[in-house]
């Protein structure tokens, strides 16, 4: 690929940053609940107003019709002007979305996809279960055909923000038969249907933002099925190559912004020695290796872009990118931690009592969250590296 940037894609970098310096909000986000969903949505609103939604998008579904370029450099200006970012709008823009683009039917993409631009709907994920979490292919949730509809009845783990959502991603069994990969179907259900109860479940850093999902005799209509009866594992394929290629590169842009604030802190902390961290030899070493991975993941995120410009989603090379990341992401929040020593431990309820304690505790889920650590490197060595299968 060519690394110089084309002069529209200068143009486009010097307009998105003049516009997010105008227009970025300066009031911060609510941490939780339905204030923080309608913060993000307000600016997915605003986005949508400015032309700087669905960047990437097809222009005839309400995108901009732009490049993975553009895409990567408008995450680029959002991260340096410190402007939200999807928030809970999250799944129903690096999922749902691009999901329904390469594999939902033309009567689909125009009806949902504009719904998404416009900040009419959330989107939640109905993928893991109590026992099938990060073994996908494990999963009980059943749905029956009845006449034109499915007749969904289990249970689903881990929904993020399924309480505020229109819509939800779900996968579920529809062969009674099938084993493992097979018989299974992707399909979009309606969040306000009959016999859907939501329980919310608190996560370690005291936020209420996943939930347990309970289906009974849920009657969806089987023209939401994408992909077609039986294909679902294929069509969540893709889902999980988006979640794990694109939607990771924001997380890439972001670190080298949290690497620079951690540099900060080293130049103002002293160790217990009365030395400046940032002077302490095995501090400046750890600091240098994360700038280094930071460099390492942009190139990484510019290769990302480079293949979905030459395919319509990312391979399985998106599992380097969720990991590296990933693993990236918790050293810096270690190194934070180390640095601050044990005032770390005096963390409440508030992410701002302690920005760099709230981070590690995140980096954990993020380890976990759209396939275990564990579970990337399985698919690296399997798919990308040919090795032979653990026994």
């Amino acid at each position: 690929m060519n690394l110089d940037y084309s002069d529209s894609e200068i143009a486009f970098r010097e307009r998105a940053r003049a516009w997010l310096a105008e227009n970025a909000p300066r009031e911060k986000r609510p941490a939780e609940g339905s204030a923080a969903s309608e913060y993000d949505r307000a600016w997915q609103r605003k986005l949508k107003e400015g032309g700087f939604a669905g960047i990437n998008w097809p222009a005839e579904y309400g995108g901009a019709g732009l490049s993975g370029i553009e895409q990567l450099i408008w995450f680029e200006e959002v991260a340096r002007a410190d402007a939200p970012h999807a928030g809970d709008m999250g799944i129903a823009l690096n999922h749902a979305g691009p999901t329904l683009i390469v594999r939902g039917s033309e009567e689909q993409k125009q009806f949902y996809l504009p719904k998404i631009l416009n900040a009419d709907t959330l989107w939640c994920q109905g993928f893991s279960e109590p026992g099938a979490g990060s073994d996908l292919a494990a999963i009980k949730t059943r749905g029956t055909i009845d006449g034109d509809h499915l007749v969904v009845n289990g249970q689903k783990m881990w929904t993020s923000n399924a309480h505020h959502a229109t819509y939800q991603e779900l996968l579920v069994r529809t062969d009674p038969d099938s084993k493992r990969h097979k018989g299974l179907t992707w399909i979009i259900a309606e969040m306000d249907a009959p016999g859907i109860t939501i329980q919310p479940i608190p996560n370690m850093m005291g936020e209420r933002h996943v939930n347990m999902i309970f289906y009974d005799d849920v009657r969806i209509p089987l023209k939401n099925v994408v992909g077609g009866l039986g294909n679902g594992w294929s069509v969540a394929m893709s889902t999980l190559s988006f979640e794990r290629g694109t939607y990771f590169v924001t997380e890439q842009i972001s670190l080298v912004k949290k690497v620079e604030a951690l540099r900060q802190l080293a130049a103002r902390v002293r160790t217990e020695t009365g030395e400046l961290a940032i002077e302490n030899g095995a501090i400046a070493e750890r600091l240098g290796q994360l700038k280094a991975k930071c460099l390492a993941l942009r190139a990484i995120a510019l290769s990302t872009m480079s293949i979905l410009a030459r395919q319509s989603q990312p391979g399985p090379e998106g599992s380097i990118v969720k990991l590296f990341t990933t693993t990236t992401y918790k050293e810096v929040a270690q190194l934070a931690v180390d640095i601050i020593g044990l005032n770390a431990l005096d963390y409440g309820s508030d992410r701002t009592t302690n920005r760099w304690t709230y981070e590690l505790m995140w980096a954990s889920i993020l380890t976990i969250a759209g396939g275990s650590s564990e579970i990337q490197r399985e698919i690296i060595a399997d798919r990308l590296l040919e090795l032979p299968r653990a026994r």
